[in-house]
């Protein structure tokens, strides 16, 4: 390294040198950035390592074959990059003879001096140790070693411009974290005035931390002239040449420069003192004129008065600044506390809107109570005046609530003698031999997945009688059933309110309960809604699980079996007990129409199928009497009268 370094300076005519006159001109303003290459933290010593004085310096020792044997042997020897020609070590056999390799007859007379009486053992032949430091080390210590070898390499640097006459330093750079070779950022002198930019000499300092250190250390402190400078190029890349350790690279405007420290500077130290170059020819040759050159002087001398008179403003306005340094700080004060009044005063005008907010509200929630105290008290005063009429009412209280309980005891008697008539009405008789069939008026039903065991006709007829019983049914039970029942007989239909994919037309809302002219799916759907409002009427009224929905005549069966159902015996029907039976004349002497059919003989009896209808309009019309001879005995008087008007009619 340090043959390399010492031919540097002879490779350096390679490189395109700057003019003489321009190297002279070298100033701080022309240096623009600084790097620094081949980062040691190692210090070289300051004064060469001397020898000990031992036996190595004797010169017989040398001649010895033991001790030129044990020095191959300790010698240090480069890496081996080949395994499989590793030839064995030819030693020479001591034999005492004077032509022998490596002896002479100084060193026999020194070994015949040294020991008379014993002889050497021979040497036998010795194994080549293997020159490969790492050859059985594992990829793990590899890599170790190699992190170790570049974490005593890297550190963390940083540095600092100085000129003389100045205290503080001129330039400090960022800091290069984790490098060997840090290249900091470009730099301006420029601000810094004409005391620092015209100055040719500076120091640099150079400050380094690696992981072993807790703070910066100081690592090179150089002092030198940028005259003194040597030229390596327009760009570090164009330098091909090893750089020493710790080398400091100087970036100017016309190239790269370096500093060597082993090489003198050829340059003479005043660089006027030169003799002027003869030139080759006798003519004269053109240069600028005493009227350019005075006019350069006063330009020169107006930039220095202008720069004086700069910084002699700057110092006066400083001055100025200090002398009022207690007024412009009051000043910035003042002016805080505005910014700070104008925010105070800001946050009360927000308070005051959000209590105007609050005492709004307050005021709403006041005359909302106020309203409702009112109110309170009014009820109050109702319920005080109830409490005044409540004794005589009390007393009336066990007899209402007799009276109560014996309505609704005859209402639920009327309930179960008209589910009965009903049943009378509607037969239901089971098929023997067959489980769970049954027959309504002598016309087998079966299950909704059995329709096609029935022809249409009598599959109609009978869905008809079962949509007119279950419709009777839930109007005097009062169950709500959802879907409404139109029955005429064998063209009965049915109609879905709830279904939303059925559109908004009650033609495809209504299924009908037979199969002529009708589609089948359309049936059975209708069947299947028969069945809901079956469903619906065991469930609601009595409280019944249906196990199978498909099971018609069966469930409607024993929803009669449950609505008929209960303690004492069923009361008999009294003569006049549903009203509108009997069709009186017409005001003005006119008789009835003559499609009406004669009154009922006997009221006691089950009527037929037009006293169905007419128990259905007249549902409403049902009195019942504690007095029942009584009741009678009007009822008769009153048919009587409607008689004999009827006959003189």
């Amino acid at each position: 390294m340090a043959d390399t370094i010492g031919q540097l300076p002879h490779a350096l005519h390679l490189f395109e040198l700057p003019s003489a006159d321009h190297t002279q001109n070298r100033k701080l303003r022309h240096l623009h950035g600084i790097s620094l290459r081949n980062l040691s933290l190692a210090q070289p010593p300051s004064h060469p390592r001397g020898r000990t004085i031992d036996d190595e310096a004797l010169p017989y020792t040398l001649k010895s074959p033991a001790k030129a044997l044990a020095l191959r042997e300790t010698n240090k020897l480069g890496h081996s990059r080949s395994s499989a020609d590793l030839r064995a070590i030819q030693e020479f056999a001591i034999d005492g003879s004077a032509d022998a390799e490596g002896g002479d007859k100084g060193t026999a007379r020194g070994l015949e001096g040294r020991d008379k009486g014993t002889a050497r053992p021979p040497f036998a032949r010795l194994r080549r140790r293997s020159t490969m430091d790492w050859s059985g080390a594992s990829p793990q210590q590899r890599q170790q070693k190699l992190e170790n070898v570049v974490t005593n390499r890297m550190a963390d640097c940083f540095f600092s411009v100085h000129v003389a006459d100045v205290k503080e330093p001129a330039y400090v750079s960022e800091i290069a974290e984790k490098t060997m070779n840090p290249t900091f950022r470009q730099f301006d002198l420029g601000s810094s005035g004409p005391a620092v930019t015209r100055e040719d000499e500076l120091t640099v300092k150079f400050w380094v931390k690696s992981e072993k250190m807790e703070q910066f250390q100081h690592l090179l402190d150089m002092s030198l002239c940028l005259r003194s400078l040597q030229y390596i190029g327009k760009t570090l890349d164009q330098f091909r040449y090893p750089l020493p350790t710790n080398a400091v690279i100087f970036h100017l405007t016309d190239g790269v420069y370096t500093c060597f420290t082993n090489v003198t500077s050829k340059e003479p130290e005043d660089p006027f003192s030169r003799p002027a170059p003869k030139s080759s020819t006798h003519q004269n040759l053109p240069c600028s004129s005493f009227d350019a050159l005075l006019r350069l002087s006063k330009l020169d001398d107006s930039i220095q008065d202008a720069l004086a008179t700069r910084d002699r403003l700057a110092s006066d306005l400083e001055a100025i600044r200090k002398a009022n340094e207690m007024s412009l700080s009051e000043e910035a004060q003042v002016e805080e506390k505005m910014d700070h009044l104008k925010t105070v005063d800001y946050a009360v005008a927000t308070v005051e809107k959000q209590l105007a907010t609050a005492r709004r509200k307050c005021d709403e929630k006041s005359a909302g109570l106020h309203a409702r105290w009112e109110y309170i008290r009014k009820d109050r005063e109702a319920q005080a005046k109830s409490k005044m009429s409540l004794p005589p009412e009390q007393a009336r209280l066990p007899a209402m609530e007799t009276s109560l309980s014996s309505i609704r005891d005859a209402i639920t008697a009327q309930r179960r003698r008209i589910c009965s008539d009903l049943q009378t009405i509607f037969p239901m008789d089971i098929i023997p031999n067959k489980p769970l069939a049954f027959t309504i008026h002598s016309l087998h039903l079966p299950d909704s997945e059995e329709l096609d065991s029935v022809s249409p006709d009598s599959l109609a007829a009978a869905l008809g009688y079962v949509a007119q019983a279950t419709q009777l049914l839930a109007f005097y039970l009062t169950v709500a059933i959802p879907y409404p029942l139109s029955p005429r007989a064998s063209t009965s239909t049915i109609f879905d309110p709830i279904s939303t994919s059925l559109g908004a037309e009650s033609a495809a809302r209504t299924f009908p309960l037979y199969i002529k002219g009708a589609i089948r799916f359309r049936l059975e759907y209708a069947v299947f809604l028969l069945n809901k409002d079956i469903e619906i009427i065991l469930s609601d009224r009595f409280g019944v699980r249906v196990l199978d929905i498909r099971q018609t005549l069966p469930n409607l069966k024993y929803a009669f079996y449950m609505a008929t159902a209960g303690d004492g015996e069923l009361p008999a029907r009294k003569a006049g007990g549903v009203r509108g039976l009997l069709k009186v004349g017409r005001p003005g002497g006119q008789s009835m129409p003559a499609d009406s059919g004669p009154p009922s003989r006997d009221s006691t009896t089950t009527v037929g199928w037009s006293g169905t209808r007419a128990l259905k309009d007249a549902a409403g019309r049902i009195t019942v009497s504690s007095n029942g001879d009584a009741a009678l005995e009007s009822l008769k008087r009153n048919q009587k009268a409607q008689e004999s008007k009827l006959m003189d009619g």
